[in-house]
């Protein structure tokens, strides 16, 4: 098989030199349909030699290159503001620069009691805030979000409006009540204020503490002489 492919390149190459030396038209003609012939022959030839090197120049392309997708760690946003209206509970996230990414990158995901904030390639970091546990339900329907500068807002639509919300999640308010004093009315009533008097003098100030500790000394003084307020 090789041979027969010399052969024709040999004949190919005595054309081409005829081809270069003829003057006449109608030889030319003749010459010109010949090498296309030899050419031809010479390509099926090879390919029946080789029958895997199309295959093997298709694999030694190279790759198209891939832009890398600049995607950096996912930060957890903790920190917001939020107020409300008859109709809307808003939350504000601080995002800096959040306005300049394609609104496609600001995605949030709402059900009846919770959200999800996902901002994708800020500044090469992605931003993520999972609300849960709503204090009432919304509606997922007419819930939104709006892209203000540095400023990501979050509408959730209340679901029975002109109703007022005291805290933003159920686990906030279940929080705060726990932390409000219980007054057991089968216990002693001056345990119950003794109870009182220390949750003031913990969350209170230095002066605060000051005036609690010096009544404190001065009603131990007067049990003490045997008087008794009442």
């Amino acid at each position: 098989m090789a041979s027969a492919v010399e052969e024709l390149q040999k004949d190919l190459e005595e054309v081409k030199v005829l081809l270069e030396k003829a003057t006449r038209k109608r030889v030319r003609d003749a010459l010109t349909a010949e090498k296309s012939k030899i050419e031809t022959e010479v390509k099926n030839k090879t390919q029946q030699k080789s029958p895997r090197k199309a295959e093997l120049l298709d694999n030694e392309k190279p790759a198209a290159v891939v832009a890398p997708i600049t995607t950096g760690y996912t930060v957890k946003v903790s920190n917001y503001g939020w107020d409300q209206s008859d109709k809307f509970v808003k939350i504000y996230i601080t995002l800096t620069g959040v306005q300049q990414v394609p609104m496609e990158n600001v995605q949030v995901h709402f059900t009846e009691r919770s959200f999800d904030l996902l901002v994708k390639n800020l500044n090469g970091k992605n931003y993520s805030m999972i609300v849960n546990n709503l204090l009432k339900p919304i509606s997922v329907e007419g819930s939104s979000k709006k892209v203000k500068t540095d400023t990501v807002i979050i509408l959730c639509r209340k679901k029975a409006e002109n109703t007022r919300w005291d805290y933003l999640t159920q686990v906030e308010k279940e929080c705060k009540e726990k932390e409000k004093p219980s007054y057991d009315t089968e216990t002693d009533p001056s345990e119950g204020l003794m109870n009182v008097l220390k949750k003031i003098y913990e969350d209170g100030d230095d002066d605060m503490k000051r005036t609690i500790n010096k009544a404190w000394v001065q009603s131990r003084e007067k049990q003490a002489k045997g008087e008794t307020e009442f």
